[in-house]
């Protein structure tokens, strides 16, 4: 029977005496019965947790919960959604291998593939993902393409259905980080993406009270993972936080839709303020075949603003009710100002590599009330001109 994800957020679970919420099952280690269970569980005869650094079942039904919405056949939820990137591409690439990601992909995964990975002789390249031509091109030898739509600071979407075909008839693996859409918005499966990573700190957990990730996808590829970067990166996650992570589920689809409808009103009115001169919204302007796979939008866009950095800085101090961060999916309202963001210290800036304006600004639109955040942007931006 398939269901709503409405409906699977809510229902369909089997807890203990009846229970509508998981118990937090906090013990590091689960004990047998006799030398055959031991064995029979360590064997893989049996499934069952043996240690919490491995399965444990408060975790484990969140994995079940992330699987039936992205219609995967398993999950596997991490610390962290940088862990989830790094075990879902480490698990796929061998030393002087060589992947192909999208430009603007999340700072932090930019990071790791430019300076963790040439330490194992993995090559990576950068190619504009709008440019399926240019993807093609990249493509031949490659044994990943890692995918991010719409992508980070100025969300660029990506025609997911033609560059997962590109990559299957060049054999490469495809990877797309759908930490944006949720499986509310998108479901990047359907399209032929072999495997969809989240980072569940964002629209999954939704409360801003917890570091998570997870990986969605085939069961022999999530096996593939299980067999060596979960385990020995030891990038678990913990049984409060999967608890936490069930708890958000719950309200994911309303949550998404309240995102999805203010953010639009807002970067709509932005649109036409004088003083915004491009707006950075996959569904405003003209639609590409990116968007084809979007039901909807995030409460995440991002807009560049007239004037040079003194006006970003007077914009940013000026705001009430929106506060400056660098995270975002929680009920709460930001910004985050990419002259911040170029200014942060390390070789590896992707603002900068990728040539990010410093008059560009992320906003986040959380749940509160969209005349009063747009009653804030309007006088942060007669500040800002001030």
């Amino acid at each position: 029977m398939s269901l709503d994800p409405s409906t699977i957020v809510v229902h369909d679970d089997a807890f203990p005496a009846g229970a509508v919420v998981p118990p937090i099952f906090q013990t590091s280690l689960f004990t047998f019965g006799s030398y055959q269970e031991l064995e029979d569980a360590m064997a893989g005869r049996v499934a069952r947790p043996i240690y919490s650094r491995g399965d444990n079942p408060t975790v484990q039904a969140f994995e079940a919960k992330m699987a039936a919405l992205e219609g995967a056949e398993a999950a596997r939820a991490f610390a962290s959604g940088m862990a989830a990137i790094s075990a879902a591409v480490l698990s796929n690439l061998g030393a002087g291998e060589r992947m192909v990601c999208v430009r603007h992909c999340y700072p932090d995964a930019f990071r790791l593939f430019t300076t963790v990975l040439p330490r194992f002789a993995i090559q990576v390249d950068f190619v504009d993902g709008r440019d399926a031509p240019a993807v093609d091109r990249a493509l031949p030898g490659a044994k990943v393409l890692y995918l991010e739509t719409p992508t980070s600071v100025v969300f660029e979407a990506q025609d997911l259905p033609r560059l997962t075909a590109m990559a299957s008839a060049h054999g490469a693996l495809t990877i797309a980080d759908n930490s944006w859409a949720s499986p509310i918005f998108q479901r990047p499966l359907a399209h032929g993406v072999d495997l969809v990573v989240h980072s569940a700190s964002k629209y999954l957990g939704g409360h801003s009270d917890v570091v998570a990730g997870v990986i969605c996808g085939r069961r022999e590829l999530i096996e593939r993972i299980d067999a060596g970067a979960f385990p020995l990166l030891g990038g678990k996650l913990a049984p409060f936080e999967g608890w936490l992570l069930v708890r958000g589920l719950r309200t994911l689809p309303l949550r998404m839709r309240r995102h999805h409808e203010s953010a639009l009103e807002i970067a709509r009115r932005l649109a036409a303020h004088p003083q915004i001169k491009r707006i950075n919204h996959p569904l405003l302007g003209e639609p590409g075949p990116g968007v084809a796979t979007l039901t909807g939008a995030s409460g995440l866009f991002s807009f560049e603003l007239e004037g040079e950095r003194e006006a970003v800085r007077g914009f940013c101090d000026a705001l009430r009710l929106f506060r400056l961060g660098v995270s975002w999916g929680g009920h709460e309202s930001l910004a985050f100002p990419a002259a911040a963001g170029l200014a942060q210290k390390g070789e590896a800036n992707p603002l900068a590599f990728f040539g990010v304006s410093p008059a560009t600004i992320r906003l986040h639109i959380g749940l509160e009330d969209p005349e009063d955040l747009w009653s804030d942007l309007t006088q942060a931006l007669l500040r800002a001109a001030a």
